[in-house]
């Protein structure tokens, strides 16, 4: 009963905020969400166009996810079927070490070494898309690669070894058999690796450039949901169409984490039918 209370709590208290911008500070819906110019402080006619933070959040993730998936389940695939057990015993805790590594150390290590990197080898400034994405997926890969392990080490050993009964190799065995099969959990894992890469906001920042505008490659700064709301949220004062509209933001990633939530609750359904 408390995590309802507070769960709806929250969910009424970021909607009623939220939808605020749209019903007392009468800002048009299409205008916020699909608009590109973001200038809240405007003298005569202030803009809230809240794409390019949509799209900045969206891009990052995806590119993010594209990029440490391929990692990820290779990792797992590693550790599960290929790898000595000792060799298990040791990429494991390894992986779930990274795990609680706090995400500021990892905006740091980007600021250090990656925005570097990127600016010295392709140009500009370094604070980019591509030095964002890099950042995250290195934070998502341990969480896809943990829930990948686990759905492939808890399938059945009948189905290897049926496999290998029909003359089967082990390569042909893992991405004909097994990976197919755990598929709907290891397809978990990766949401849930979408759902905290949309939803960091300290490492991303650190490495982006908080520019408010779209980018026309990875190479270009952009700015993301979390960071426009970190960054400007106490600058704000409560009541204003500007402190509205980021509470609107906020509304759109609290809606996407429901989104989230139930992808997962589906393809946990379809992993048990599986199982079945």
């Amino acid at each position: 009963m408390l995590s309802i209370i507070i769960i709806t709590v929250i969910t009424y208290f970021i909607a009623s905020k939220g939808l605020s911008t749209f019903f007392k500070n009468g800002i048009n819906l299409f205008d916020f969400l699909f608009g590109t110019q973001w200038k809240p402080e405007h003298d005569t006619t202030p803009l809230f166009g809240a794409f390019p933070f949509i799209f900045g959040s969206f891009s990052v993730t995806i590119l993010a996810v594209l990029l440490s998936t391929p990692l990820s389940v290779g990792a797992a695939i590693f550790m599960a079927e290929i790898s000595p057990k000792w060799g298990a015993k040791f990429l494991q805790p390894v992986i779930e070490l990274l795990i609680g590594i706090p995400s500021v150390v990892y905006g740091f290590i980007g600021l250090s070494i990656i925005v570097p990197f990127i600016r010295n080898t392709f140009g500009g400034m370094g604070f980019s898309l591509a030095s964002g994405m890099i950042v995250l997926a290195i934070m998502i890969l341990p969480t896809i690669t943990s829930v990948s392990y686990d759905a492939l080490k808890s399938l059945p050993s009948g189905l290897k070894d049926a496999s290998y009964a029909l003359g089967a190799t082990r390569w042909q065995t893992i991405y004909r058999v097994l990976i197919p099969t755990a598929l709907p959990n290891i397809l978990t894992g990766i949401v849930l690796g979408m759902a905290r890469a949309f939803g960091e906001a300290l490492a991303v920042q650190m490495v982006i450039g908080n520019v408010q505008r779209l980018p026309s490659s990875i190479l270009d700064s952009v700015s993301t949901l979390t960071s426009i709301l970190t960054l400007e949220m106490s600058n704000t004062i409560a009541g204003t169409t500007y402190n509205n509209a980021l509470w609107s933001m906020a509304l759109i990633l609290l809606l996407m984490s429901f989104v989230f939530i139930m992808i997962i609750r589906i393809l946990g359904k379809g992993s048990k039918l599986n199982e079945r």
